[in-house]
C-alpha cells in the first residue's frame, strides 16, 4: 500500500480526518438560513417587486410574511452573504454572530416602529418573530462554534494534533526486513537517530 511520507499512514489519511470533523453549527446556520433567505428573495420579486418608500407602505404577503423590492433584496443580499460564508468555520462564526446582531436590532425596530423597518421595509408580526428567531439562532449557532479553519496537522514530534487530541499513530516502519525501525520521515534506522 502507498504510504505518506509526511504523515507515516496512508495517503488520503489526513483528508479522511479533515472531512471527518464535519460542519460546525454556525455552517449549517450560515448554509441552511442562506438558502432560504435567497430563496425567499427570489420568489418575493414574484409577490411584490415594487421599491415604495416612507411610513405608509404596504407589502405585499408571501407565506404570511410582508414584502416588497426592497425587503426581497435584503432577503437576496442576506442569503448570499451567509452562503459565502458557510464554507469556512472562521467565517461562519463570524458572519453568523454578526449577522445574529444585525436582525435582533432590525427585529427591535420593526417592533418599535410597528408596520416598517427605517420606512423602507414592510414588517408584520410574522416577520419580527422571524427576524428574532433569526437573531437568537445565529447568536447561539456561532458561540457553539469552533472558528479554527486550520487543518487537522498531526505533529510528527509529539504525535498531537492543533486541537489538542491524540493523533492515530502508524505502526513503526521496518526496513528491509532486518526488523530495525526506521523513522518514517527520514527513512533512516532508528538506531542512527537515536542519541547514544
Amino acid at each position: 500500500m502507498a504510504t505518506s511520507a509526511r504523515t507515516g499512514g496512508h495517503v488520503g489519511y489526513e483528508d479522511a480526518r479533515h472531512r471527518d470533523r464535519g460542519r460546525t453549527p454556525a455552517q449549517w446556520y450560515c448554509l441552511l438560513a442562506g438558502a432560504v433567505l435567497l430563496l425567499v428573495g427570489i420568489l418575493g420579486f414574484i409577490v411584490d417587486a415594487t421599491f415604495d418608500t416612507g411610513g405608509d407602505i404596504d407589502g405585499d404577503a408571501l407565506i404570511g410574511f410582508e414584502v416588497n423590492g426592497w425587503h426581497n433584496i435584503v432577503h437576496i443580499a442576506s442569503g448570499l452573504l451567509l452562503l459565502a460564508a458557510s464554507a469556512k468555520r472562521a467565517s461562519a462564526k463570524t458572519v453568523a454572530l454578526v449577522f445574529g446582531i444585525v436582525y435582533g436590532a432590525v427585529a427591535l425596530i420593526g417592533l418599535i416602529d410597528g408596520d416598517t423597518v427605517l420606512g423602507l421595509l414592510p414588517v408584520n408580526a410574522a416577520d419580527n418573530i422571524l427576524h428574532i428567531a433569526l437573531s437568537l439562532a445565529g447568536i447561539v449557532a456561532a458561540l457553539a462554534s469552533d472558528a479554527d479553519d486550520r487543518d487537522n496537522r498531526a505533529s510528527t514530534a509529539t504525535g498531537d494534533d492543533t486541537t489538542g487530541r491524540r493523533a492515530e499513530t502508524s505502526p513503526p516502519i521496518t526496513g528491509g526486513g532486518s526488523g530495525r525501525d526506521v523513522d518514517p520521515l527520514t527513512g533512516t534506522p532508528r538506531s542512527e537517530t537515536t542519541p547514544r
